[in-house]
């Protein structure tokens, strides 16, 4: 019996020497954090046929990895697959790694996307006066947070969404892609964007985000596609992104009238980098319309626009309050444009009929330098507000180019005050040119902001079999 049972072991021990850990999936990746624990969403009852609902597998991947939040955090592994999913939350020291063949599809399905209040900067929401959808990916008070791939693709399907908003059907604001609030340590980076109801990212009330190789693609006559919202933020990078949208592919926020001037968060500290833009009826880069808590020390570089309708413009009204101020942008190339530069004061859309009338924004050290147009329409409409005029505007070394049926008058102005140097055409009275013997050269920041210091730490991730 006692050799039968030692034959019975040394077999057993045998085969289990024998079995060799198989990798299934094995990949590095730089974020701002790694993690010590590892698992996939099929772990969780996930299936990536693009028909079964994902969202219940989502929620009891990311509840159950926050036990390790302060134990080394975790990552979210999303398999190849179509993973149809409704909306889920995020929890902090967390990463969501999607497989470069995964995509997830936001579901058609209204139950899967909780309300959930306006804003308090906003005070109602964008689409309808009450609350809002949660976003397809969503997290507040969070703090150490990454959502990343290897180019993979999150798809809103939003034709859905708009059309229930043509039709005005909808009761609550649209959801966006992407929603971080009330947090801070935030990477998005090297993912797809594709068709989102409305905005697509959006950090908001939230601090040290950095957005990185993000490409973002909806029809150009879809509404609000918005591509990159930082709203109500400090010490944002956004670069290497490439967006075709319905709207502004980024859009610089920080509340809405009253409320965003009750609120008083500004947006701060923002860097704008390598980014392409397409987007015929909107801005490559838009600060405001909603900038009542206050914009300033915007910087951006190094971009290009493609049949847009403007390059930088600056959206405000009677009743925003605010300010827009230190405002930096140089090195822009722009390709088939209506304006090249437009600033408004009389942008209207309100919140309610609550606002004050004596709440009036403050636009001033504005600073636009080398920069090239071709095929433009006008070289610029600069609109300030009569009793409160944008100042200290400055642009040189400028060549816009203009199309064949250009307006006969390339720049009007109004209510502006500033200065320029080297531009052709010829600017407005209100904007002399210093001339060769008093060239100007726009300022530009050239210390770093504290985002710009943030460096990415090699990651892997590795998933075994054993057989």
């Amino acid at each position: 019996m006692a050799v039968i049972v030692l034959v019975l072991v040394t077999i057993l021990l045998r085969g289990a020497e024998s079995r060799k850990a198989r990798i299934l999936e094995n990949f590095d990746y730089r974020a701002i954090s790694c993690r010590a624990h590892t698992a996939s969403l099929t772990e969780f009852g996930g299936v990536g046929d693009g028909k079964t609902s994902n969202t219940k597998a989502f929620k009891t991947a990311v509840d159950k990895l926050s036990q390790y939040a302060s134990n080394g955090g975790a990552q979210l592994f999303v398999p190849a697959g179509k993973w149809l999913t409704g909306s889920f939350s995020l929890t902090s020291h967390f990463t969501l790694y999607l497989h470069k063949d995964a995509v997830l599809l936001a579901s058609q399905d209204i139950n899967e996307w909780p309300v959930i209040k306006p804003l308090p900067s906003y005070g109602r929401g964008r689409d309808a006066a009450a609350g809002r959808f949660t976003s397809l990916i969503f997290g507040t008070n969070l703090t150490d947070v990454i959502v990343t791939g290897d180019n993979a693709t999150i798809d809103g399907q939003g034709e859905f969404w708009w059309q229930q908003f043509h039709k005005k059907k909808l009761k609550y604001t649209r959801p966006y892609l992407i929603e971080i609030m009330f947090s801070e340590n935030i990477q998005i980076s090297n993912l797809t964007l594709l068709n989102s109801p409305s905005w697509n990212v959006h950090p908001v009330y939230s601090s040290n985000i950095l957005v990185q190789g993000i490409t973002i693609i909806a029809p150009i006559t879809s509404p609000n596609t918005d591509g990159i919202n930082p709203d109500s933020c400090t010490n944002t990078r956004i670069e290497d992104c490439y967006i075709v949208s319905g709207d502004d592919c980024v859009a610089v926020k920080s509340g809405w009238d009253e409320y965003g001037i009750a609120f008083g968060w500004p947006t701060k500290q923002l860097v704008i980098r390598r980014l392409t833009c397409i987007s015929p009826y909107s801005a490559v880069i838009a600060l405001g319309s909603e900038m009542s808590g206050g914009i300033q020390d915007v910087r951006a570089e190094d971009i290009v626009a493609i049949h847009t309708e403007s390059g930088v413009r600056i959206k405000t009204a009677v009743g925003r309050g605010g300010y827009v101020k230190d405002i930096y942008v140089r090195k822009v190339t722009m390709h088939t444009m209506k304006w090249a530069f437009w600033m408004t004061g009389n942008y209207g859309s309100h919140a309610d009929t609550h606002w004050d009338p004596k709440a009036l924004p403050e636009i001033k050290g504005i600073n636009y330098r080398d920069i090239v147009a071709d095929n433009v329409t006008m070289a610029a409409r600069l609109e300030g507000i009569s009793n409160a005029p944008f100042t200290g505007i400055c642009i040189s070394n400028v060549t816009i180019g203009l199309a064949a049926k250009a307006k006969k008058q390339p720049w009007t102005c109004a209510d502006v005050a500033g200065i320029t140097s080297g531009v052709t055409p010829r600017p407005c009275e209100l904007l002399p040119d210093q001339g060769p013997e008093k060239a100007v050269t726009c300022e530009f920041p050239e210390d770093n902001l504290p985002i710009d210091l943030v460096e990415l730490r090699k990651c892997s991730y590795s998933m075994h079999s054993y057989v």
